[in-house]
């Protein structure tokens, strides 16, 4: 069931890195997801902000902060940002460990994104540049 959600749904940037790494390092799945979510989340965020304003992706990411946090009065930016530190406070709370733990450094940065343009990439919000997949790792390196 969780596969058919998945596909129906779409999964993104997570999703597209999690490809790569998984081939490149002995890292587990759901690790790199859990360690990558909320860095990936704020670099989506922070893309639609600059790039893409209006964008109905924008509000969805504002419920999720609002319905996490259970602050319903937010504004869709103080609840975006709430998302983000919410799943930042997460992934500290969980210990989730840094992708260096796995082999990674700073010289395979290049190939990991080259690796994350699969079919995953596809549904996320927007096309990220691979200097913001760059950012995205280098903050769980």
């Amino acid at each position: 069931m969780s596969g058919v959600t998945l596909a129906q749904a779409g999964l993104g940037s997570v999703h597209g890195l999690a490809s790569p790494l998984g081939a490149f390092f002995p890292i587990p799945h759901g690790t790199v997801c859990g360690t990558l979510v909320a860095e990936a989340t704020e670099v989506n965020v922070a893309a639609l902000r600059q790039r893409e304003p209006h964008a109905a992706a924008l509000a969805k990411y504002a419920e999720v902060g609002r319905l996490v946090g259970g602050e319903r009065e937010l504004s869709d930016g103080d609840a975006c940002d709430a998302l983000v530190e919410t799943l930042r406070e997460w992934t500290h709370r969980l210990d989730m460990p840094r992708l260096g733990a796995y082999g990674m450094d700073h010289d395979d940065i290049e190939r990991v994104v080259a690796g994350a343009r699969g079919g995953s990439m596809k549904t996320n919000p927007l096309v990220l540049t691979d200097a913001e997949l760059g950012t995205l790792l280098t903050r769980r390196l």
